[in-house]
C-alpha cells in the first residue's frame, strides 16, 4: 500500500465550537508517518442571510446561515472529493449529514454524545418542532451510514450499543488528549485578574451554559459557600448565562462573586486551570467531559458529578458528588477548597491525565481508515 489519502471534514470555523476544531487541529497535527497524507478540507463559510440589511444579526439569520452551509453548501463540497481522497473522516457528529453525500463505505464520523439525538430518542423529554427533527433524521442517518463510527468514551460506545443505532462492529474507541498547554507548569501567564484572587478561595468552571451543564447547581453551590467561606468567587469560562441564570445571580447576590470570561487562549485556559484552587463540572451529562481531564493535566483538583463517564475520564483522581445534589456538592467542594492537598493528590491526577494524548487518538483513527480502505490504494 502506498497511503491512504484522508480527507479531514471539519466543522466551520464560524460556528465557534473550540472544542471540535481543537479536535480537528490535534487530529491533524498528531496523524501518524506512513499511514499517508491528512488532508483538512471544507468550503468557505456562505453568509446569505447574515448579509441581509436590518437582520444579518439576529439569531434567526444566523441559525439560517448555519444550516444552509451544514445541510447545502457542505455537502455540495464533499461530493466533489471522491476522486481525491480514499477516505473521509467527519470530526463532529453534528455535521454527519455528510456522509450521505460522501462515497458508501469510505467514511468515518466520531460521536462524542447522543444528546443532539435527544428529540428522536426520547421526544417526550425532548420536544422540538418538525423541522429539526427532520434535520436530526439527516443527522443519525449519516452516523447510520458511516463505515466506521469513533467513540470517545466507552460509555457513549455502550449507550450506542443500548439504543440499537450502530453495528458494534463499526465501533471503534478513540478517546481525545490533552492539548500540550495543559502542563503541571508552563510559559503562559495566567490573566491578570486571576492575580487579583491569589490569597482567596476560588473556583472555576470551563463550558458552555447548555441545560446539560447544569450552571443552576454551580450557582447554588457557589451560594451556599458563600456563607462559610464569604471571599469565595467563581471564574465561569465560556458560555452566556440565560435569563434564568441571571435571576439566580441576582437572588444570591452574586454578581460581584463572578468572573465571566471568554476567547481564553488554549495557554490562558491552561494557566486559569494551574492557579484554581477547584475545577467544577456539575454535569447532568458528557460525552468525554475534556475540562476534568485538561484541569487534571495542569495538576487541577477537580470535583465532578457522580456520571459513569466522568469516572471513566476522571478515575481516582477526581472528587465526586452525586448530580444535583447540592448538599453533597457543597461538602465536597468547601473540603477540596479547606484541606491541605497532599502532593500525591496532584501526582496521582498528573498520572491519570497522561493517558490521554492525541497522538493515540490519531493512531486510533488512522489505523481504522487503513483497515478500512485496505488494498484499494496498493
Amino acid at each position: 500500500m502506498t497511503g491512504v489519502r484522508v480527507a479531514l471534514l471539519p466543522d466551520f470555523a464560524e460556528e465557534r465550537w473550540p472544542s471540535m476544531d481543537l479536535c480537528a487541529e490535534m487530529l491533524h497535527a498528531h496523524w501518524p508517518a506512513g499511514v499517508g497524507p491528512l488532508t483538512r478540507t471544507v468550503p468557505p463559510f456562505a453568509r446569505l442571510a447574515g448579509r441581509l440589511p436590518g437582520v444579518g444579526r439576529r439569531k434567526t439569520a444566523v441559525n439560517a446561515d448555519r444550516l444552509f452551509n451544514r445541510f447545502v453548501a457542505y455537502p455540495r463540497f464533499a461530493r466533489r472529493l471522491a476522486a481525491r481522497f480514499d477516505a473521509f473522516h467527519v470530526v463532529d457528529h453534528s455535521y454527519a449529514a455528510l456522509v450521505a453525500a460522501l462515497p458508501a463505505g469510505r467514511a468515518g464520523v466520531t460521536v462524542f454524545d447522543l444528546d443532539a439525538f435527544g428529540c428522536l430518542l426520547d421526544p417526550s423529554a425532548n420536544p422540538r418542532p418538525r423541522w429539526f427533527r427532520a434535520l436530526t433524521r439527516r443527522v443519525l442517518a449519516g452516523v447510520r451510514r458511516a463505515a466506521v463510527v469513533f467513540v470517545a468514551s466507552r460509555t457513549v460506545g455502550e449507550q450506542l450499543r443500548r439504543t440499537g443505532l450502530i453495528d458494534p462492529a463499526r465501533l471503534r474507541y478513540a478517546p481525545v488528549g490533552v492539548a500540550p498547554e495543559f502542563t503541571p507548569s508552563g510559559s503562559t501567564d495566567p490573566p491578570p485578574w486571576v492575580g487579583a484572587l491569589r490569597g482567596r478561595p476560588w473556583v472555576a468552571h470551563v463550558g458552555s451554559c447548555v441545560p446539560r451543564k447544569r450552571i443552576d447547581v454551580l450557582l447554588e453551590v457557589v451560594a451556599r459557600l458563600r456563607l462559610h467561606l464569604p471571599e469565595l468567587h467563581l471564574v465561569k469560562v465560556g458560555g452566556e448565562f440565560t435569563a434564568a441564570h441571571r435571576a439566580l445571580i441576582a437572588r444570591h447576590g452574586l454578581s460581584g462573586a463572578i468572573t465571566h470570561v471568554h476567547d481564553l487562549s488554549r495557554g490562558e485556559l491552561a494557566a486559569v486551570c494551574r492557579a484554581a484552587p477547584a475545577v467544577l463540572q456539575p454535569s447532568a451529562a458528557e460525552g468525554f467531559g475534556l475540562p476534568v481531564v485538561e484541569a487534571l493535566a495542569c495538576g487541577a483538583a477537580v470535583v465532578a458529578s457522580d456520571l459513569p463517564v466522568l469516572r471513566e475520564v476522571g478515575g481516582d483522581a477526581v472528587t465526586f458528588a452525586p448530580v444535583g445534589d447540592l448538599d453533597a456538592w457543597a461538602a465536597a467542594v468547601h473540603g477540596v477548597l479547606t484541606r491541605p492537598r497532599p502532593p500525591a493528590e496532584r501526582e496521582a491526577a498528573l498520572a491519570w491525565a497522561g493517558q490521554f494524548t492525541w497522538t493515540r487518538h490519531a493512531e486510533t483513527v488512522a489505523a481504522a481508515y487503513r483497515d478500512l480502505v485496505g488494498d484499494r490504494c496498493g
